[in-house]
């Protein structure tokens, strides 16, 4: 019971808080079914690149509340990461886009385990496997997601992270909100439209390989009845929807005025379970429909951005810098010592 009560608490305080790593894109709200599982050629998992390869301590570790069987579970640091990059991105992504996400992985929990999220999780864990945190699969849960392509996947996914072991992204010396998001509508998002917080590395940037992206546009249509029972306000009877007031730096709906209300674009994105806050809608016999632009929050690294960058050539530095402003590439080293008492203490 006391366990119902904590995740109870969680989802109602997530709304309060700006998400580190939310909406995460290939798992959850997010999820991008449209992509199969196709054969790719992996090379030796070796480090072929000038990236430097740092050593971890043996006995660091993350205490993982695992949602399905409602315990905790302790999994090796390196371990971890690849079950986060493996949940978080296909395997079938190039190799310098999975070492983007290997980095952005390592750094969350690099940060959550150096200084916890505000709202509760289970005494004992520092997150759960879910996209409240990150979404974590097992090694068992990995075989079974992959199936038949689960050697060459987790190859894939191996190689990218211990080609960036040991290394996260920090600004002014210290771990980022490394929060990313499937596809953009062509510009990320500055934090502060979306969240309430303003991070200096979190600004607007260009993505335009996103237009490839399965859930590039979209469209919904909702009925009248949906449209308010979601929003609590009935559409106009003049035949519009409403008022688009203004956009973001980014190109998303700041605002918009329905029958004398006014909503937050992620209010509508949100309450109507849109793929993103950039939406056009109009009329129809039928109720309204609306299409969207782009997946997800639109904060940080966009997934499919990254994807279309390594396709041209770009590394997974090059990638990082363009979706995080003003950022390193830095050692895990400063912060070791902390970490490995943090863990110990906690197991």
């Amino acid at each position: 019971m006391r366990q119902i009560i904590i995740i109870g608490a969680i989802l109602c305080s997530i709304i309060l808080i700006i998400p580190t790593m939310l909406v995460l894109a290939f798992q959850g709200d997010e999820t991008d079914k449209s992509i199969k599982s196709v054969a790719v050629q992996t090379s030796n998992i070796t480090n072929k690149s000038n990236e430097t390869a740092l050593a971890m301590p043996e006995n660091l570790s993350v205490a993982v509340f695992r949602s399905k069987s409602q315990t905790i579970e302790h999994f090796d640091f390196e371990d971890y990461i690849i079950g986060v990059v493996a949940s978080e991105m296909p395997a079938e992504f190039s190799l310098e886009a999975l070492k983007a996400q290997a980095l952005t992985a390592r750094t969350y929990i690099i940060k959550q385990m150096l200084n916890p999220s505000e709202f509760s999780i289970p005494e004992g864990a520092v997150v759960t496997d879910t996209v409240m945190h990150q979404v974590f699969r097992s090694d068992n849960d990995l075989r079974q997601f992959w199936g038949s392509d689960y050697n060459w996947a987790k190859a894939r996914v191996t190689e990218a992270v211990r080609a960036t072991r040991g290394q996260i992204i920090t600004y002014e010396g210290e771990p980022i909100t490394a929060s990313f998001f499937s596809t953009s509508n062509g510009y990320t998002e500055n934090s502060e439209d979306y969240w309430a917080n303003e991070f200096p590395y979190l600004r607007s940037v260009e993505s335009p390989w996103d237009t490839v992206s399965p859930r590039y546009i979209t469209e919904k249509v909702v009925t009248p009845q949906q449209f308010f029972q979601a929003l609590g306000v009935k559409l106009p009877g003049d035949g519009t929807v409403g008022e688009i007031l203004s956009r973001t730096e980014g190109g998303r709906v700041a605002t918009v005025k329905i029958n004398g209300k006014t909503f937050t674009g992620r209010e509508i994105r949100e309450k109507l379970d849109l793929d993103s806050s950039d939406f056009q809608w109009k009329r129809t016999g039928n109720g309204v429909v609306i299409q969207t632009k782009g997946w997800g929050h639109g904060v940080g690294m966009s997934q499919w951005g990254a994807e279309g960058m390594a396709k041209e050539g770009k590394n997974y530095q090059e990638i990082i810098k363009h979706y995080y402003n003003g950022v390193q590439i830095s050692s895990i080293d400063p912060f070791i010592a902390n970490l490995t008492v943090n863990n110990n203490s906690s197991q």
